[in-house]
């Protein structure tokens, strides 16, 4: 096993339940809000500043500055003067890179599959499904939620966060289908079946080489 997986996700698609089978079966790490604590350590933000900003949007339009200084490389000065959402990007980015140095993994959201977006070793993978299989899932998941419109209000929220951070600081969209190798409905396979498929997927992206065609960025 040498392929890093990343796994974008709509909420309440059991995107990082089937991103733990997935790492289950190949014996390698799952990381999903396990970043935070990675990227708190190395960066050394305490990890209720990074939560609080964690996968969501910002209302800066200081784009081009933040990733041309992480492009080439942002000094003390330049750091200092980036607004907090930007610096915890930064720091999340960093720890994705560092973790994906170290060997294959899975890695939940996060806008993983943009910082490996270099990287010929991934397969970047979608997890959708329709409403009514999210709204049950977020229910058990938040026994609080006395309605399904509660959950319904909760899973537009989320989505609407993670569709603008993902579209902000990436160069692609959110949940479109061109924008990974793989989207899976997981109402229709469950949480199962969705893992063997991208078990699946995976070893035969293997077999083929283990290498894949650099997106443009």
């Amino acid at each position: 096993m040498k392929t890093i997986v990343t796994i974008g996700r709509q909420f309440g698609s059991l995107g990082r339940e089937i991103g733990v089978k997935v790492a289950e079966h190949f014996g390698i790490q799952c990381y999903d809000k396990e970043l935070i604590s990675r990227a708190a350590k190395e960066s050394g933000f305490c990890e209720e500043m990074i939560a609080s900003n964690d996968e969501k949007p910002t209302n800066s339009f200081l784009y081009n500055l933040v990733m041309d200084t992480y492009s080439f490389g942002y000094n003390a000065s330049s750091f200092m003067d980036m607004p907090i959402s930007h610096k915890i990007f930064l720091a999340q980015f960093d720890a994705i890179k560092k973790i994906a140095d170290e060997g294959p993994c899975v890695i939940v959201g996060r806008c993983a599959d943009y910082a490996l977006a270099d990287r010929t070793n991934c397969v970047h993978i979608f997890i959708n499904a329709d409403e009514q299989f999210r709204v049950e899932n977020v229910l058990k998941r938040f026994p609080d939620l006395k309605t399904e419109k509660a959950a319904l209000d909760m899973i537009s929220k989320k989505d609407k966060q993670r569709q603008s951070y993902y579209n902000y600081y990436s160069s692609k969209k959110w949940g479109r289908s061109d924008s990974y190798d793989l989207t899976i409905n997981s109402g229709i396979l469950g949480l199962d079946g969705s893992a063997d498929l991208i078990c699946q997927f995976v070893e035969d992206f293997e077999k083929a080489g283990a290498t894949r065609v650099i997106r443009g960025n």
